[in-house]
């Protein structure tokens, strides 16, 4: 892989190889996939689709404010006029960023078990992982 490969819009894309065979994302992904309706928001992991996003996007773009509410009764009140915006975007980074195929599985995880618990999993977890992994 060419090193300019690695970045989209001059900005690290994940680096791809073998890694995003078994994608695993976190935080807002999963928040919206739930708030959307297409997971369990109880659960801890789901597997799911970057298509499942682009599916909600569609319903989400195609419903009005008014709407809303009823459409998507998991989002908050002042979240709903971005829902439509952040399932586009999620769907687009996923497929069009980082080169997934929109039926390819991937997982998203909201909590990861750490020593007999579970921990939620955020953005600086991910940037932990590659600074301690840095240091080996």
């Amino acid at each position: 892989m060419h090193p300019h490969e690695m970045y989209i819009w001059d900005v690290w894309n994940g680096g791809g190889g073998d890694g995003q065979k078994n994608l695993f994302v976190a935080s807002f992904f999963f928040d919206r996939a739930a708030e959307a309706g297409f997971i369990d928001p109880s659960l801890a992991v789901a597997k799911v689709h970057p298509a499942d996003f682009e599916d909600a996007a569609k319903r989400a773009c195609q419903t009005s404010l008014e709407d809303g509410s009823s459409a998507f009764p998991h989002v908050e009140p002042e979240n709903l006029p971005y829902l439509c915006m952040d399932l586009v975007y999620q769907f687009t980074l996923l497929v069009d960023g980082f080169g997934l195929d929109p039926w390819q599985e991937i997982t998203l995880v909201k909590k990861v078990k750490y020593q007999n618990s579970l921990v939620e999993a955020a953005w600086p977890l991910g940037s932990a992982i590659e600074a301690v992994s840095s240091m080996v």
